[in-house]
């Protein structure tokens, strides 16, 4: 059981849409920025990176946002479009000891091999050394882990469905020399808990399985009311079957709100949309909620 906040917002910073004859750049990637409020206390909270940082600093110029207000970055995964320009955004900020939150996995090598090899986690530009030599404070861990009393992350999430999986067939090398499947364990989400209201689950790609994901949220929290999820769900080459199955569970949750968007894909949110309806909203670039 966690505590609860008071209020929170989210702005949709980068995304892969944006809307018709919107002035904001979208990129493959997202980033979030949230203003959590308990008591006098308030926090702002940047959720990923994106992997563009001219595109995510155009977008904050227009929001009118400031990056010197950025209190603490979580980073949802190790994946290049949420982490690449970590260290750019650090500079921006210009503080010392900022936490940057994430799962010890983080900086592995993780690489697909079709339809070539490549790396795609985060790059050398944005090791964990430059990230320290530029101000950040690394906070690596498998478990839990308060921000501020009712923000939380999930940690590392139990894989508790049949039918879920990372969808991307990645790899990394352990041992020194044996390669394996990557499962992604390193996915990991957010939660703000909303006294009375329920809470809100922040995700980067739920690598992890979105059913998943929602489990453990409500494990943590010790409350089965879901205000919203926002992010993306990894559905965009699922096939049907998984994504039937995807969201005829979360049907089974008691939410108010759906906005998922990015690896999502157009599929899964037009089932996202026939389940849940008015309750089902696209997620694109220059978005913001309030709870």
């Amino acid at each position: 059981m966690i505590e609860y906040l008071d209020k929170m917002s989210l702005t949709v910073l980068a995304e892969d849409s944006v809307l018709y004859e919107s002035p904001y750049w979208g990129q493959h990637g997202v980033s979030f920025l949230m203003e959590a409020s308990l008591n006098d206390i308030k926090k702002n909270i940047l959720i990923d990176v994106g992997q563009n940082h001219e595109a995510l600093w155009h977008n904050m110029q227009l929001l009118n946002i400031n990056p010197t207000i950025i209190d603490a970055i979580v980073i949802t995964h190790c994946h290049y479009d949420h982490t690449l320009g970590i260290v750019d955004m650090l500079r921006d900020i210009g503080k010392k000891d900022l936490p940057i939150i994430a799962h010890p996995g983080l900086f592995r090598l993780n690489f697909i091999d079709n339809p070539y090899l490549r790396h795609v986690g985060v790059m050398q530009s944005d090791s964990r050394e430059k990230i320290e030599a530029n101000g950040g404070k690394v906070y690596l861990t498998r478990h839990p882990l308060q921000i501020m009393p009712g923000l939380v992350t999930t940690g590392e999430v139990e894989r508790q469905t049949d039918f879920e999986e990372v969808g991307i067939a990645l790899k990394t090398i352990i041992d020194d020399d044996k390669i394996i499947e990557d499962n992604m364990k390193d996915d990991i989400s957010l939660i703000a808990n909303l006294k009375g209201r329920g809470i809100v689950i922040i995700t980067g790609c739920s690598h992890a399985g979105i059913v998943n994901i929602v489990k453990q949220s409500i494990e943590i929290s010790g409350t089965k009311k879901i205000k919203a999820i926002i992010g993306g769900l990894h559905l965009v080459e699922a096939p049907p079957d998984r994504i039937n199955k995807t969201v005829e569970a979360l049907s089974s949750f008691d939410i108010d709100l759906i906005s998922a968007g990015h690896c999502t894909g157009f599929e899964a949110q037009v089932k996202l949309y026939n389940i849940f309806k008015e309750k089902f909203l696209p997620l694109h670039t220059g978005m913001k909620f309030n709870f």
